[in-house]
């Protein structure tokens, strides 16, 4: 059987570390908690579950933190968690199954990191879960780290769950990129893809829109960031008020791969906010025709709810009063104790009877 290193930067993590440790501890071999300046009771959590915690002097430097837990690891794989992450028992049985017979490289798990009200996740994506430790992987990027896969690379099942409880410093990763720049650092494009967002959410629309434009004209920036980036680029523009702009960046997307889901439910919703029905109709029947992709980001409420959901609205809107119902009905099969489903129940089963 293969043994795992769990490996863990952290810090101020009080609040959560313990439901993280607590749901992994049965599927690991050793645990690994590398303290990056934490200024509560988090290397007290550590020390309950582990005797191998560690102090790393922070660096504005995710990955420089995880390669040096990497190399205190001395298992067969080196596992990586956040501390607000969790594994459910299932994920904690398929963990443990999978350990049985492991002999690749790199095994991808699901990441679950935003979820609905009944707690169904809404966003998923694949992660690389576990690496094994002679292959000596290396983490690169300071902020939004990540290990580029090779080797034999097999997908599992085991999935962990990103359950936030509190916020982190919400300018710290667009300080560590602009404090790269000022060093004369260049960013390489997925950090260009991340940079561009981060002036996003601090609303520099106007700059994120230059930087994800430089981003988009980068021939070896990913397939799925490419995409991300075009329906970014779409939100900047809207937010300027360049509703054209907007949606000339959404169906930009379509010169990289075939249609999403989630760019079919923006393009529908921008038509439905200016009144052309018809128009949107026909991008939210596109969205619920897309396939999944196979990689990238998995937002499966794009594919189904959201677009009847809308449909619905936009068959209303037109007087169909039978077709906007059929479609909140197949919303509600998704989802029937969805409040916006019940609701539309109401008013449907009001507006039959006057």
């Amino acid at each position: 059987m293969a043994t795992i290193s769990l490996c863990m930067i952290v810090r101020d993590e009080e609040p959560v570390l313990a439901r993280c440790l607590e749901s992994v501890r049965e599927a690991v071999d050793e645990i690994i908690l590398v303290d990056t300046g934490s200024a509560d009771r988090t290397k007290a959590i550590a020390r309950q579950f582990t005797e191998k915690v560690y102090d790393f002097p922070w660096i504005d430097d995710f990955a420089a933190a995880r390669n040096f837990s990497f190399s205190k690891a001395e298992m067969d794989y080196q596992m990586w968690l956040d501390a607000d992450d969790v594994l459910t028992p299932e994920s904690v049985q398929q963990l443990i199954a999978l350990k049985e017979h492991l002999t690749a490289d790199v095994v991808m798990l699901p990441y679950h990191v935003a979820f609905d009200a009944q707690g169904t996740p809404v966003l998923s994506y694949y992660r690389e879960r576990l690496l094994r430790r002679e292959r000596q992987f290396r983490w690169e990027g300071a902020v939004h780290e990540a290990i580029t896969p090779a080797g034999t690379v097999i997908y599992g099942e085991a999935a962990v769950c990103h359950r936030k409880e509190h916020v982190n410093d919400p300018d710290r990763n667009l300080r560590i990129f602009e404090k790269q720049l000022a060093e004369g650092k260049p960013l390489k494009p997925r950090e260009q893809y991340y940079y561009a967002r981060e002036l996003l959410y601090h609303k520099r629309y106007r700059d994120a829109v230059g930087v994800f434009t430089e981003f988009l004209a980068e021939p070896s920036a990913w397939l799925e960031d490419r995409i991300g980036a075009c329906a970014l680029l779409a939100e900047c523009h809207e937010a300027l008020g360049e509703t054209e702009e907007a949606l000339m960046a959404l169906f930009r997307s379509f010169c990289y791969d075939r249609p999403r889901a989630e760019i079919c439910c923006e393009i529908g919703r921008l038509k439905l906010e200016q009144g052309s029905y018809t128009e949107a109709i026909f991008w939210y029947e596109a969205a619920a025709a897309a396939p999944f992709t196979e990689d990238g980001f998995q937002k499966p409420d794009r594919h189904d709810y959201i677009p009847y959901m809308q449909l619905c609205v936009c068959y209303d809107r037109l007087g169909n009063i039978m077709q906007a119902k059929a479609y909140n009905d197949k919303a509600g099969r998704i989802k029937p104790q969805d409040a916006n489903y019940l609701a539309n129940k109401r008013y449907f089963r009001s507006k039959l009877r006057s």
